[in-house]
């Protein structure tokens, strides 16, 4: 069951794909059973060829290997990359297929954001790292800067059963009959650690709000300091005044954001919020290196979170996303050491009395911008009360 807190877990954090994929692919390399992959993007790099090759390799050896993409992030994917995985004898499916101008439905807009990976039902990872190479559309001389977690204890049992039951439900919508599910491997479940940790999935059924509401309830709690880095954010009003009404009792809110225009309507729709965030104390660092993908947070150097959500409309709202919820000071302790360490050599901090003294056409494009994405939101049918 997904959201309860289960002790005895072993959580190891991992920064950027230097630390990620190597340890990917040695689980890959160890596997002796089955291997399960959801991802939003699995690139034809040379990462992603890597990733394939060990998945290749798993089969030969007799592995089950299950791969699940989604049809946008990874469009094309079956032409090059997906068809030779499945020649290896890899199950391949996708999660809804390329949106179009000819084909938007608003159903067409939830995607597969996730990224996860089980082993064995033994180990697993959990964060917002695609398969694609860190340096993919950056300037080459920075990784993408992003975190991933690597988990074993009782949590498994949870992060195996949601990934099961998602690709159970992919192939039936695929073959318009619920398939015979395959032998469940023996779950490693036994506690192995001292960590405390919950995984918390986002869809459109029983599990709407689930990552939203317990980011809200760890900010509403925050006695002294938050501090979250994400990649897209456009918080929804409750979020926004929970951050706001933290930093006015006290709290020393650190908010790490993208420096670097990567979507341009969402990056100036985000400018949008910052007087008033800046207004309340909540301090807005805009992090320059590289591109940041990192969907994180660390409260009070005992709560945190890793996962794939953005704090946007579209992860909160549309999306299949997962995090972990971590309760604990060392793993809290060092993700919130890695955040300031990224802070203070990568980002740049923005100044209240500069951003009040902006030109009135740069405020008005904030807003334009902002509006716009309202819109959207307001298409997808989840513009009210955010």
């Amino acid at each position: 069951m997904t959201g309860r807190f289960l002790p005895g877990n072993r959580v190891q954090l991992l920064e950027t794909g230097s630390e990620y994929f190597p340890a990917l692919l040695e689980a890959i390399a160890t596997a002796c059973v089955e291997i399960r992959i959801e991802c939003y993007i699995f690139a034809d790099d040379v990462i992603g060829r890597q990733v394939a090759a060990a998945l290749g390799a798993a089969t030969r050896r007799g592995v089950r290997v299950h791969l699940l993409v989604d049809g946008f992030g990874s469009r094309g994917f079956m032409q090059h990359l997906g068809g030779e995985l499945l020649s290896a004898g890899v199950e391949v499916l996708i999660f809804r297929p390329e949106v179009s101008l000819f084909s938007l439905r608003r159903r067409r807009l939830r995607r597969l954001h996730r990224k996860l990976v089980c082993v064995d039902a033994r180990l697993a990872f959990v964060g917002g790292i695609n398969i694609i190479d860190d340096f993919d559309g950056a300037d080459r001389q920075s990784p993408r800067y992003d975190y991933a977690v690597r988990l074993e204890g009782p949590l498994l049992g949870s992060i195996h059963d949601t990934m099961r039951h998602l690709w159970a439900l992919v192939r039936w919508t695929k073959l318009g009959r619920r398939p015979r599910r395959p032998p469940r491997p023996v779950l490693g479940v036994e506690s192995c650690g001292d960590v405390s940790a919950a995984f918390l999935v986002r869809d459109n059924l029983r599990h709407r709000r689930d990552i939203e509401s317990a980011y809200l309830d760890a900010i509403n709690g925050a006695k002294e300091e938050i501090f979250l880095a994400n990649a897209y954010f456009l918080p929804g009003r409750r979020f926004r005044h929970a951050l706001m009404a933290a930093a006015r009792r006290g709290v020393k809110v650190s908010v790490l954001l993208q420096g670097r225009v990567e979507y341009l309507l969402l990056h100036y729709a985000t400018h949008a919020l910052y007087g008033a965030l800046l207004a309340s104390g909540v301090r807005i660092f805009e992090y320059q290196s590289s591109f940041l993908h990192a969907k994180v947070a660390a409260i009070d150097g005992v709560w945190a979170t890793v996962g794939s959500s953005n704090i946007d409309p579209f992860s909160l709202l549309l999306a299949r996303e997962a995090n972990v919820v971590v309760r604990n000071r060392g793993f809290a302790g060092l993700l919130c050491t890695s955040l300031r360490r990224a802070t203070a050599l990568g980002a740049v901090q923005v100044d209240r009395g500069n951003w009040e003294r902006k030109p009135p056409w740069s405020r008005a494009a904030d807003w334009f911008a902002y509006s716009m994405m309202r819109l959207l939101i307001g298409f997808a049918g989840y513009g009210k009360n955010r």
